[in-house]
């Protein structure tokens, strides 16, 4: 279009929008979108008879505490100075679906007890029913529903979140907000909160953070972490996410003591890594996801390992995956049990570079003569023909197939081809050990 033609066009475009506004109407949609697609709300819609909120904060002097009787009360609301908000059985703040519910800009100030509540939907603002900007503030027992974001920490330093249930919008997974969301905020501690239908928790540019005896159920990543180095998630509950715990470009971290059981689906991964160094994963039942372990270029340090020692990886479909031949990683101490394959590599090559020593593999088949608990010979998987579900995805349909089977029992008697050695464990233990199966199935069955 020349510039003749431009100004005509964009002459009737305001018109037609101008026109559209003053019907009152909702102006076109870009894109062949449906008219109403993209917009959002634009007025609070608030109960009646809520009770203004930020009046009451005004009135509360710097320091002291500001305690809510049972109501409704209308956001938005900002603290600006050191305080305490304390709510109990009955207390609601109400954002109306605009914007965010309650910014907490001071520092050294404690909100407890209040249902949040009907956030806004805009994820270029960061909806979400707290935004904490201060630092050394505590955010407890609390409810959040039907906000985009739960808790928005923005170089908020020192921040505890401990035991909050919250949960975002009813829609479509990806373009639910994160839950807690820690953005340049260091030393922060989230601690004992249950965490569902909401789309991450994410740990962003941020050291020294700790997530500890969390639950977390039915999001897309339960904790993800990128760029964030020194931080250490221990204790927690992750069901039915996509992913459990996400290390992405993050180096030592600690990742230890949690159950991940149910990340299903074709992107499911109980604990996956992405050019991450120095991790330690200890002592976690891994259980039942579709890939136990992910790993892309990881450790991405060539003078750096990652440990994974006393963990329990069992009856996932692949136990590890690798995206690449890699090496840097030391399986120490592990029971692999029940998984349908221990390790797969995509492309050419191995696991073996890495290195195995004192894993528990339930398919061993050398003895133990001397009772040691450590086998007589190494445990070694080699790939044969049962790989070609790996190479070749829609043969996965067919993976433990009879079919499957017999072409690999073939090619063992009569092999064509060499086949690749994909891990040796000189020591394998004969016996599991890294977690007490007692505890481990009480965990397995809890809610």
């Amino acid at each position: 279009m020349g510039v003749r033609g431009f100004w005509p066009a964009l002459c009737a475009a305001a018109a037609i929008v101008a026109a559209a506004a003053a019907r009152g109407e909702a102006p076109p949609a870009h894109d062949g979108a449906p008219a109403g697609a993209t917009t959002h709300r634009l007025e609070r819609r608030l109960p009646a008879g809520a009770v203004p909120l930020q009046p009451l904060i005004d009135g509360t002097p710097e320091g002291g505490a500001l305690e809510l009787p049972p109501g409704v009360y209308a956001a938005p609301a900002t603290i600006a100075r050191p305080m305490t908000l304390r709510g109990g059985p009955g207390v609601i703040v109400d954002g109306g679906g605009v914007g965010s519910v309650l910014t907490l800009k001071a520092g050294q100030s404690t909100v407890s007890g209040v249902a949040f509540r009907n956030s806004g939907d805009r994820h270029e603002n960061t909806d979400a029913c707290i935004q904490v900007r201060g630092q050394f503030n505590i955010i407890k027992d609390n409810t959040f529903e039907n906000c985009l974001f739960g808790v928005d920490l923005q170089q908020a330093h020192n921040a505890i979140i401990r035991r909050n249930r919250i949960a975002s919008q009813d829609v479509e997974q990806g373009v639910r907000g994160d839950a807690v969301r820690i953005w340049y905020s260091n030393d922060v501690r989230v601690e004992d909160n249950e965490i569902v239908a909401s789309r991450d928790c994410v740990i962003w540019y941020s050291h020294g953070v700790k997530m500890t005896r969390n639950s977390f159920s039915g999001g897309r990543y339960g904790v993800h972490l990128m760029y964030a180095h020194g931080n250490a998630v221990t204790g927690n509950r992750f069901a039915a996410n996509t992913v459990g715990v996400f290390l992405m470009y993050s180096n030592d971290n600690i990742v230890a003591d949690n159950v991940i059981r149910y990340s299903q689906g074709p992107s499911g991964i109980g604990v996956g890594f992405k050019e991450s160094s120095g991790a330690k994963i200890l002592r976690n039942d891994i259980f039942a996801n579709a890939q136990g372990l992910f790993m892309d270029a990881s450790p991405y340090d060539p003078d750096s390992t990652n440990l994974f020692e006393g963990n329990r990886i069992a009856y996932n479909g692949v136990a590890l995956v690798m995206h690449s031949d890699w090496e840097g990683n030391v399986f120490r101490s592990n029971d692999f049990i029940g998984n349908h394959a221990t390790v797969r590599v995509d492309g050419k090559g191995g696991a073996a570079r890495n290195l195995w020593d004192s894993n528990h593999f339930d398919d061993y088949q050398g003895f133990d003569r001397n009772a040691d608990g450590v086998g007589d010979t190494p445990h070694e998987v080699w790939r044969w023909a049962d790989g070609l579900w790996a190479d070749v995805k829609d043969a996965q349909f067919f993976r433990a197939s009879p079919s499957v089977e017999l072409l690999d029992i073939v090619e063992r008697m009569a092999s064509l081809v060499d086949p690749q050695l994909m891990l040796r464990d000189a020591r394998p233990r004969t016996t599991p050990g890294a977690r007490d199966a007692g505890e481990v199935r009480r965990q397995a069955r809890a809610p």
